[in-house]
């Protein structure tokens, strides 16, 4: 795996290229380590204010999990791996910055529900995606009937889920997966601005309107309504706040600093 830190963005690349950059126990455990310790640094005043996954090659973003890997797994091995992976899952899902997910080539599996933990998805034209595991006897384990059923509705999570289809990224867009499909080797210019783009906007504000989003979303609208009353709430005392208006007034890029 490889991190890089680009200015107030961190771009992680999950660096398996012979293995289709496939989840191993090794890469789940490293990259569930990553975003734990960038959440800690931004909890420490780090102005972190995008986090970008991608994969290494053109061939795949991830294939899921690595199956030779498992050829000699016990059931309470791969029982003990699912709540590894659905820890990952989960520390991505709730990372307090934007999170992107540069799809340059397949995600099946876990890796497409590792991009479905993503808050934004963008695609090289040739990638594929799909929760191909009923094909394999199994179910997605590690959020992907969840996640799919909200981020594309519950008519597009079964169409997928049930065939265990690969669909490409302009479909995926049409469904309202992926935000963007880009030649592959516009990906990372895409992902860069998207980033950039993100990190233009208040830290403190990025985290409430992305808690403002998960929290409520599930809930009734006077339930949703109220709990971003309550974000925004958070961020109207922020010396940030003062720093947007500030700026607007003055006609300037605004300076802000996470406070």
């Amino acid at each position: 795996m490889v991190v890089d830190r680009r200015r107030q963005a961190v771009f992680v690349t999950l660096n398996r290229p012979d293995a289709a950059n496939a989840l191993s126990r090794q890469l789940v455990g490293s990259l569930t380590e990553v975003c734990a310790d960038l959440a800690r640094e931004i909890a420490e005043g780090a102005d972190i204010r995008a986090l970008v996954l991608t994969g290494a090659g053109p061939r795949a973003f991830s294939a899921g999990a690595d199956l030779k890997e498992r050829r000699g797994w016990t059931l309470d091995d791969t029982r003990a791996f699912l709540g590894e992976i659905n820890a990952l899952m989960n520390a991505v899902d709730v990372f307090p910055r934007p999170t992107i997910a540069a799809l340059n080539g397949s995600a099946f599996g876990g890796g497409f529900e590792l991009a479905l933990a993503c808050d934004i998805r963008i695609a090289a034209e040739t990638a594929e995606m799909g929760l191909t595991e009923v094909r394999l006897g199994i179910i997605p384990g590690a959020g992907g009937t969840q996640r799919l059923a909200r981020v594309a509705g519950v008519a597009a999570a079964k169409e997928l889920t049930l065939t265990g289809r690969r669909i490409g990224a302009a479909r995926a867009r049409e469904l309202g997966i992926v935000s963007e499909v880009v030649l592959p080797a516009e990906l990372p210019v895409a992902a860069a601005r998207w980033a950039a783009e993100i990190a233009a906007a208040a830290p403190l504000a990025l985290t409430a309107a992305k808690r403002a989003i998960d929290e409520g979303s599930a809930l009734p609208l006077h339930e949703g309504l109220a709990i971003e009353r309550e974000r925004y709430e958070e961020v109207l005392v922020t010396e940030d706040r003062n720093e947007g208006l500030a700026a607007f007034a003055e006609k300037r890029p605004p300076a802000y600093k996470g406070k």
